[in-house]
């Protein structure tokens, strides 16, 4: 992610895009928080601009990923995200639990970062690399659970080895349904 906002008229000038409020305030808000599913940009804009409809931020990310300012990432199985493109072919890391998403570098520095093959015919000019695991929130969120459960079920048997230790022992023939009683 650039770390100084971008001109959003001078981008939308480029692409050939007239600037408008609901266009300028998506990139603001895509620069801010990358990969937002369109819901939380149609959110972070409306409180930038007052109004603005889902439907008219749905058509500006429409538009701004045709003219190629934005970038669509696709995580199997989560809404599509958003992010400002920046030209440099990163790839991402995705969360399983939480769906969390993070930039990785491309792998071999320079676009596109892997070479199929065989291009049958194709001319290359991207290559889209989804990581998958688990994100440190996530690992230390289970890493304590795992820890309170082993904890609660070493206190479980413990306190059930306490109990049966406490029991007096009786012996079969002592029962008064025991068909052979002792005298």
């Amino acid at each position: 992610m650039p770390t100084t906002p971008p001109d959003a008229a001078e981008l939308l000038r480029s692409a050939g895009l007239r600037v408008t409020r609901p266009r300028t305030a998506v990139i603001e808000v895509l620069h801010v928080i990358p990969h937002s599913p369109a819901d939380d940009v149609a959110t972070a804009a409306r409180e930038r601009l007052g109004r603005v409809s889902r439907q008219a931020v749905y058509d500006v990310l429409h538009a701004l990923h045709a003219a190629g300012l934005v970038r669509r990432i696709e995580p199997a199985g989560s809404p599509a995200r958003y992010e400002l493109a920046t030209g440099d072919n990163h790839h991402h890391l995705v969360c399983r639990r939480c769906g969390a998403l993070a930039d990785v570098d491309c792998a071999l520095g320079q676009a596109p970062c892997l070479e199929p093959p065989q291009t049958h015919g194709y001319a290359v000019d991207e290559a889209e690399v989804v990581f998958w695991g688990t994100c440190p929130d996530c690992t230390a969120d289970t890493q304590a659970a795992d820890t309170q459960t082993a904890d609660t079920q070493a206190a479980d048997t413990q306190a059930a080895d306490e109990q049966t230790a406490d029991e007096p022992r009786s012996r079969p023939t002592d029962s008064p349904d025991h068909p052979i009683r002792t005298a």
